[in-house]
């Protein structure tokens, strides 16, 4: 039987076992179907000739920013990460009124048949082999300069645990692709989840020795170190390492001259803010965000979802994150929200803002949790205050550790709102059953979504299927 695990091979055949083409007019890999064996069209390059180039290796590894920003996990859209986990958690209320049967992540009642999982497993295994050839490509390559080859091989090594940082988090054990053999991938095995995460760290370790600390482009859209280490205190953070995810926040932090706090809120979500560690360039010019168009609505009730609630009424009053980065849509009766971070929706002639992917603010709460965690109080209340004060509140009032955390999680919760965090901090927190017992269909086997009942069916080696499925 044919398996799907081998990846797929683009419409426009971007991807086979022997090649990888780069279509050079858009740098971008589109809808792809079941792995065939195609001939090398004239308007693409063999392998070998893309990394005997450095502009057209670079194509290659930019090519998988864009099917980032364009399909699966983190492409912003009502159906990314960010939206669904939204809905999924407490951040977001589904109305449905232009896709009215689109229940299952606010409803919790996802199904292995579902085709948004499918579609976040397939692009993400995809940008994966991707992420992979990229790295043969350049092992290969007898014309790329040393600096050239740290460059794609950093930024390869980095994409690739980023992707599975996110499916591990999603669908619990899961196999971590290094090769592109189809032959070894078709049936390949599911990893523990600590297991991943080794591969994971290990990819970002050797990663964070490559890049550079200063970034290659002007505008942020390559990774460099401290992207890296950004993700990696993510990730310490989440393993409950805390001496280690503080570290690494600090080695972020402490490079004022490429991180400057940005202290005006309405800045934080352009293009040329200094809190920005690393963001995805819009497809074109003039073009803005997905996350823009997914979350303003202008009148009601909202096509899809709004803000909860219960989420806008966790804002203290005084907080200037209320009233900067939520706006009110009312007909006179009722009265909806939707997230106002991103507030261009339409052509601006040269783009204004970008999808950021990672930015200090995060950094500064994962030193703040990890300290605290440590019982490093003081410091943390620092760090915690530095978030509070931007927002135009006073210092926290929290002094035990407890109250300390309680108060982290709380400014978590209202600094990083639909960027895909809430879903992820009360996992790892075990609090997703306290907070979401109340949601009708919320089971505590929810915390995993379910493998795709189709990969399941064309490579058995993938079962047992999650729990509750």
């Amino acid at each position: 039987m044919k398996n799907k695990f081998k990846f797929r091979v683009c419409d426009n055949r971007t991807l086979t076992v022997s090649f990888l083409f780069v279509l050079l007019s858009t740098l971008t890999l589109v809808g792809c179907d079941d792995f065939v064996d195609v001939d090398l069209p004239s308007s693409q390059l063999p392998s070998e000739a893309v990394f005997e180039d450095n502009t057209t290796a670079t194509a290659a590894m930019v090519s998988i920013y864009a099917q980032m920003r364009t399909n699966g996990l983190l492409n912003g859209n009502p159906d990314g990460m960010t939206y669904k986990l939204g809905e999924y958690a407490d951040e977001m209320t589904f109305y449905g009124v232009s896709q009215p049967s689109d229940t299952s992540f606010p409803d919790n009642t996802v199904l292995p048949t579902n085709a948004i999982i499918q579609r976040w497993w397939n692009a993400s295994y995809s940008q994966i082999y991707a992420a992979n050839a990229v790295l043969e490509g350049v092992a290969n390559s007898t014309a790329l300069t040393a600096a050239q080859k740290d460059q794609l091989r950093g930024e390869a090594l980095f994409a690739r645990a980023l992707l599975h940082f996110y499916l591990v988090n999603l669908y619990g054990a899961i196999p971590y692709i290094e090769t592109t053999d189809y032959r070894a991938n078709s049936t390949v095995s599911r990893m523990p989840v600590p297991t991943v995460y080794e591969h994971l760290t290990a990819d970002l370790l050797a990663a964070r020795e490559l890049l550079a600390t200063d970034y290659i482009t002007i505008d942020r859209v390559r990774p460099n170190k401290a992207t890296v280490e950004a993700l990696l205190a993510r990730v310490y953070l989440y393993n409950g390492q805390w001496a280690a995810a503080a570290d690494m926040a600090s080695a972020v932090l402490n490079n004022a001259d490429l991180y400057a706090w940005e202290t005006d809120l309405d800045l934080i979500f352009k293009k040329e803010s200094t809190a920005t560690i690393w963001h995805l360039m819009p497809a074109s010019d003039g073009v803005n965000t997905n996350e823009a168009g997914a979350h303003i609505f202008l009148e009601g009730p909202p096509p899809v979802s709004s803000l909860a609630v219960n989420l806008v009424d966790a804002f203290e009053a005084g907080d200037n994150r209320r009233t900067k980065w939520i706006r009110a849509v009312t007909d006179g009766a009722e009265t909806w929200y939707h997230a106002y971070k991103y507030q261009a929706i339409d052509n601006t002639g040269s783009s204004v803002e970008y999808s950021i992917m990672f930015r200090t603010a995060e950094l500064y709460l994962i030193r703040a949790e990890a300290r605290a965690r440590q019982g490093e109080l003081t410091n943390a209340k620092e760090d915690l205050d530095l978030i509070r004060t931007t927002a135009g509140l006073g210092n926290t009032a929290a002094t035990t550790q407890d109250e300390i955390l309680a108060a982290i999680e709380k400014e978590r919760r209202v600094e990083l709102f639909t960027e895909g965090h809430r879903f992820f901090d009360l996992k790892r927190t075990a609090r997703l059953d306290a907070v979401l017992d109340s949601k009708t269909g919320w089971e505590a086997t929810d915390q995993l979504l379910p493998l795709p009942e189709a990969e399941l069916l064309l490579n058995p080696n993938l079962n047992p299927q999650n729990t509750g499925y």
